[in-house]
């Protein structure tokens, strides 16, 4: 046994293990890519058609393998059609990804500091009722929605974003998107989402930031006018009244997963340390009795 598994890895090259890792990380992609938008459902349907076919043709039910068949056939066109803005989206997204082995590592000071402001300026408009929209960006680049608004390129800070938000200002309608920790434009317009399930709560602003974020892998944040709550939106997915430690945390682990995964590693370093100290003046107060 044991020499037939050391031949079989004997016969792996490395080109074997590159074309797994492509086809994986394609379909791990298109898997995710499927959950966040409608035609999750539809996906569904094919995939219980073509077990259909699968099962007529093992049972020889011959009429229903060739009509299910000569449907297949007529039926990737439809698909085509169908799934238009689905695979445009899916494509610009490919497209747009930059594959950073090495994470996310440039411009943290900028990113970090731009979380800071970020927090503090929403913490300060949820308790004025100022409704606000903040996107930023990640590998998906916003150049076509950063080009419908002003473009700005400047450092942000608490005022201001409390000065672009401010509702009797010029560029307090729509998005602030920010790019490598700096704003990148102002009253930039998004798009809509298309998600049918939303809660009739939802207003513009906040179907604005899920739309936004189903259609990149952008970090949107919301501020609601109505109730101030703060909520951030990814992959389609909108997490809502968040308190400002949560929306911190929340912020720093999808914008610097490596600073986060850093300090994890060192605050269990750190508590390890801390406990072998408590354990050995345990033992010496045991020897001093």
């Amino acid at each position: 046994m044991m020499t037939w598994i050391w031949n079989f890895i004997g016969t792996i090259r490395v080109t074997d293990i590159i074309d797994i890792a492509i086809i994986a990380y394609i379909i791990y992609r298109l898997i995710t890519f499927v959950r966040r938008t409608n035609s999750a459902n539809v996906i569904k349907g094919i995939a219980l058609l073509v077990a259909i076919m699968w099962i007529s043709q093992l049972l020889h039910l011959n009429v229903i393998s060739y009509l299910l068949g000569n449907t297949f056939e007529l039926g990737i066109l439809a698909l085509v059609v169908l799934f238009q803005p689905e695979l445009r989206r899916f494509l610009e997204q490919v497209g747009s990804s930059n594959f950073k082995l090495l994470g996310r590592t440039e411009n943290q000071k900028a990113i970090e500091t731009a979380i800071t402001q970020t927090v503090l300026a929403c913490q300060d408009m949820s308790r004025s009722k100022t409704g606000a929209l903040l996107v930023f960006e990640r590998d998906m680049k916003l150049d076509t929605y950063i080009n419908t608004g002003a473009i700005i390129n400047a450092q942000p800070s608490v005022e201001l974003l409390k000065n672009i938000f401010y509702p009797k200002t010029p560029l307090h309608d729509g998005a602030v998107i920010i790019r490598e920790g700096r704003i990148a434009g102002a009253a930039c317009m998004l798009p809509l989402s298309t998600n049918n399930n939303l809660s009739r709560e939802l207003g513009m602003r906040h179907r604005a930031g899920i739309g936004i974020s189903e259609r990149s892998d952008a970090v949107v944040v919301v501020v609601s006018e109505e109730t101030g709550s703060i909520s951030v939106a990814v992959e389609g997915i909108l997490k809502r009244h968040l308190n400002s430690e949560t929306f911190e945390t929340l912020l720093r682990k999808e914008l610097m997963p490596v600073e986060e995964e850093k300090q994890s590693w060192s605050m269990k370093i750190r508590s390890q340390v801390i406990k072998n100290e408590k354990n050995d003046r345990k033992e010496k107060n045991k020897k001093e009795v």
